[in-house]
C-alpha cells in the first residue's frame, strides 16, 4: 500500500470515529443500563456506572451514592458493584460482613442470574425499540413484487409471466415485498405453485413450477433449490417506504430481531463445522468502517445498524466463555447443579482461558479487517 493510499484510509478513520461511538456508546449504554435496573430491583449497592474505561472524563453521583461516569477510552463500560474486586465481577474478600450486606455476591443464584442476563436482554429489548421506532415513524422501504425482467426458457416464461406483473400471493401466503417470492420459491423445487398477479387492473391466476437449480455448500454436499426466473427493480417507482401501526412494528421488531439471532447462529454453527469461512468475522475497524458509511445515508440506516449491533453484542455476550455473561451464567448453572460454586483457583483459571479466548477472537478478526481493507 502507498503512502497516498494509508493517507486516505487514515482520513477515512477519523470520518467514521464519531458515528462508531455513538453506534458503541448506546448499545453498551443500554447493556449496562440492564445490569443497573435488576440489580437495583435486587437491592445490590452499586459502586459505580461507568461508559467507557481509564481516566473519568466527567460524571455525577445519584441519591444511592452511584457514581456515574464516562471515561476517556469510549469502547465498552462496566457495572461495578459494592463488592466487586474489579469490573469483570471478581469478588472483593477484603470486605467484612457489614460491608458486603447488600453486595452482588451475596444474594441468592437466582438474583446474581437476574442480574447477568439482564445486559444481553436489554441489548434484544433496545433492538425491538429501536426497529419498531423506525416502522411506525419512519417507515421500512420495500420493493413492490412487480415483475420486471424474464429470464427466457425459465418457469416464469413456460407459465405465462408477464413484465409488470405484481404477484400478491403465493398459494395462500401474502406477498408484501418482492424478497418474500424467492423465500418461497427456493425451498419448492418442482413443485407446483399458485400465483395471484394484478395485471391491466384485473386479477389472474398463473400455475408455475419452479425449476431445479442444484446448489453445493463448502462441505460439497448437493442440494436443489427453486428457481423461478425472475427479477424485480430497484427503481423509484417500485421501492415505497411503507409505515406501520406501533403493534405491528413491534411484531416486526421482535421479529427482525429473532431473525438476526438465527443467521448469526447458523453462521457461527457453519464455521464450526467446516461449512462456513470464519474471513466475515468483522472486529472494531470493520464496524468503525460500516457505521461511517452507513452514517453518510442518513439517520434511519444508523438507527438500524445500531439495532444489529445490539443484537449481535447481546447474543456474543450469552455465549459460555468466561469473562462474558453467558460464562458466569455457565458457572451459575454449575453451581445450581453442584448446590455450590465452583472453587475460586478454578473460576480463576477458567476466567485467564476465557480472557485469551476472546483476545485471539479479536486480533482475529482485526486481522480480518485488515485484509479486508486490502491494507495486507
Amino acid at each position: 500500500m502507498d503512502i497516498q493510499s494509508l493517507s486516505q484510509y487514515a482520513s477515512n478513520a477519523f470520518l467514521y470515529t464519531i458515528p462508531f461511538l455513538f453506534v458503541l456508546t448506546v448499545v453498551v449504554f443500554f447493556h449496562e443500563l440492564g445490569h443497573f435496573l435488576v440489580a437495583r430491583y435486587n437491592k445490590v449497592d452499586i459502586e459505580s456506572f461507568s461508559v467507557g474505561f481509564g481516566r473519568e472524563l466527567f460524571g455525577f453521583v445519584d441519591s444511592k451514592n452511584t457514581r456515574w461516569k464516562f471515561c476517556w477510552i469510549p469502547l465498552g463500560g462496566y457495572v461495578k458493584f459494592i463488592d466487586d474486586e474489579d469490573p469483570t465481577s471478581s469478588i472483593n474478600n477484603n470486605l467484612d460482613k457489614d460491608e458486603n450486606i447488600n453486595g452482588f455476591h451475596n444474594k441468592s443464584l437466582i438474583a446474581r442470574a437476574s442480574i447477568v442476563a439482564a445486559g444481553p436482554i436489554a441489548n434484544f429489548i433496545l433492538a425491538i425499540i429501536l426497529f419498531s421506532f423506525l416502522y411506525t415513524f419512519i417507515g421500512k422501504p420495500m420493493v413492490q413484487p412487480i415483475v420486471e425482467n424474464i429470464k427466457e426458457q425459465s418457469a416464469a416464461e413456460v407459465a405465462g409471466f408477464n413484465v409488470g406483473d405484481k404477484i400478491v400471493r403465493i398459494n395462500d401466503k401474502d406477498i408484501n415485498n418482492f424478497s418474500d417470492i424467492p423465500q418461497i420459491v427456493k425451498v419448492n423445487p418442482g413443485i407446483e405453485l399458485t400465483f395471484t398477479v394484478h395485471r391491466n387492473d384485473q386479477e389472474i391466476v398463473i400455475l408455475a413450477t419452479p425449476g431445479v437449480m442444484e446448489s453445493s455448500d463448502k462441505s460439497g454436499n448437493v442440494t436443489g433449490v427453486g428457481v423461478l426466473g425472475i427479477s424485480g427493480g430497484l427503481t423509484q417507482d417500485n421501492v415505497i417506504i411503507k409505515k406501520y401501526p406501533i403493534n405491528k412494528s413491534f411484531i416486526m421488531g421482535v421479529s427482525d430481531t429473532y431473525n438476526i439471532i438465527k443467521v448469526t447462529l447458523n453462521y457461527i454453527g457453519g464455521i464450526i463445522v467446516g461449512k462456513e469461512s470464519a474471513d466475515q468475522l468483522g472486529g472494531p475497524i470493520r464496524i468503525a468502517q460500516i457505521s461511517g458509511q452507513v452514517a453518510s445515508m442518513g439517520f434511519s440506516p444508523l438507527i438500524s445498524l445500531t439495532a444489529l449491533l445490539s443484537v449481535s453484542i447481546g447474543l456474543i455476550n450469552l455465549f459460555p466463555v468466561p469473562m462474558l455473561d453467558g460464562g458466569h451464567l455457565f458457572f451459575y448453572a454449575i453451581e445450581a447443579i453442584r448446590k455450590k460454586p465452583l472453587s475460586e483457583k478454578v473460576q480463576g483459571i477458567c476466567f485467564r482461558i476465557g480472557l485469551g479466548f476472546v483476545i485471539f477472537l479479536m486480533i482475529y478478526a482485526t486481522w480480518n479487517d485488515l485484509i479486508q481493507l486490502n491494507i495486507f
